[in-house]
């Protein structure tokens, strides 16, 4: 009988962390997952500029795992940042701690969209693709850095507007496609699958570290409720480690059409009774009862992207007009969600939960093992 997929899940706390995230990393199969001559990227994923708590990923997984990958042999290690049309990459690496993290492991910084440090090449996938070679005529464009890297995301458990969930699959998202990535968002589960599949063709390891020591419930990837539920997951399998995290927060994982659709393809283990859970069991079998929030921001997003007006998607959104519709997202969420709200329960956070103290240390004394 073939041993079922992996994932590891973890009970953690601030005093413990990136003890914690060693043993995670090692219960996952790390070593197994990666090829040890080949560069690793750590993909994390900012999707706020600003630090909102459960948003991006937190510095304790970032350092944590750094140190975890070194102690287990993977020496050459590259962080890879993207841009949207709505988050400053430079801004996020900064307001969220990474810089002096990266610096401390020697690990150096790199922008996928900055040509002095990798410019984009056509690829042809060997897998036949859902939707991306029809959203793009025929012309996918990736990185010309990822090929013959092993790469490990660096989601949170959070809600998303648009999939429900979001984690390893939906973090390929920003590395691999360019500014235009916004066209595929009304195929967006089929995406996910289909660069799940270019990442299995181009990436000789594909591993990734999931923090959920505060989670997003709500609206995400910006707009949460943030909660702190002191958990962390790795695994080797893009698609499990979702689910897993999905069935935690309260959904049913098949019900989600990226996961399906990748259990379909057999690019991973969606299916909960297949995936074998190692760690903390217990942690794994809690069930938060997340709900994605309304926003006004959710309610324009479903009109272009599925609602009746969608059929006006190549004149508003693939023209300058487009402009328009960033500067809407950009003055909701930057001028007036966190000038008016999210910053609030962002300073509450660093002032009475023990990971926004966490965070606090991290920006006095900029890495823990210091």
């Amino acid at each position: 009988m073939a041993s079922k997929t992996r994932v590891a899940v973890l009970r953690t706390r601030p005093d413990t962390v990136l003890a914690d995230y060693e043993r995670l990393l090692d219960l996952a199969n790390v070593r197994q997952a990666l090829d040890p001559s080949a560069t690793t990227i750590l993909k994390d994923n900012i999707s706020w500029h600003f630090p909102f708590p459960s948003a991006n990923t937190t510095p304790w997984q970032l350092e944590g795992t750094i140190a975890a990958l070194r102690r287990a042999g993977f020496q050459d290690l590259a962080c890879v940042q993207n841009r949207t049309v709505v988050t400053n990459a430079f801004k996020g690496t900064d307001l969220n701690g990474y810089w002096p993290i990266c610096r401390s492991y020697q690990v150096p910084v790199l922008f996928n969209f900055r040509p002095d440090d990798m410019k984009w090449m056509e690829y042809k996938p060997k897998a036949k693709m859902l939707v991306l070679d029809r959203i793009f005529s025929g012309s996918i464009r990736i990185p010309d850095y990822f090929p013959g890297k092993n790469v490990v995301h660096l989601p949170t458990v959070k809600c998303h507007i648009y999939t429900t969930t979001t984690g390893a699959m939906k973090n390929a998202f920003g590395g691999l496609l360019n500014e235009k990535r916004h066209y595929t968002h009304s195929w967006i589960h089929e995406t996910l699958v289909d660069l799940l599949a270019i990442q299995k063709e181009i990436h000789p390891g594909l591993f990734a570290v999931m923090d959920g020591t505060t989670a997003g419930n709500g609206a995400g990837p910006r707009i949460m409720k943030p909660e702190t539920k002191n958990v962390i997951l790795a695994s080797a399998d893009q698609v499990a480690i979702d689910a897993v995290a999905a069935k935690i927060m309260g959904f049913n994982p098949m019900s989600l059409n990226y996961i399906r659709l990748a259990h379909e393809a057999r690019l991973g283990v969606g299916e909960p009774r297949d995936i074998e859970i190692v760690g903390d069991v217990e942690a794994a079998n809690e069930s938060w009862s997340f709900k994605v929030g309304e926003t006004f921001l959710k309610r324009l997003g479903w009109l272009a992207w599925y609602g009746p007006t969608k059929v006006l998607q190549n004149l508003v959104l693939h023209t300058p007009l487009a402009h328009g519709a960033f500067l809407i997202s950009e003055v909701y969420h930057d001028y007036y969600r966190w000038g008016f709200i999210e910053k609030k329960i962002y300073e509450d956070w660093r002032q009475s939960s023990p990971w926004g103290k966490l965070f606090v240390q991290y920006e006095r004394s900029g890495v823990l093992s210091a």
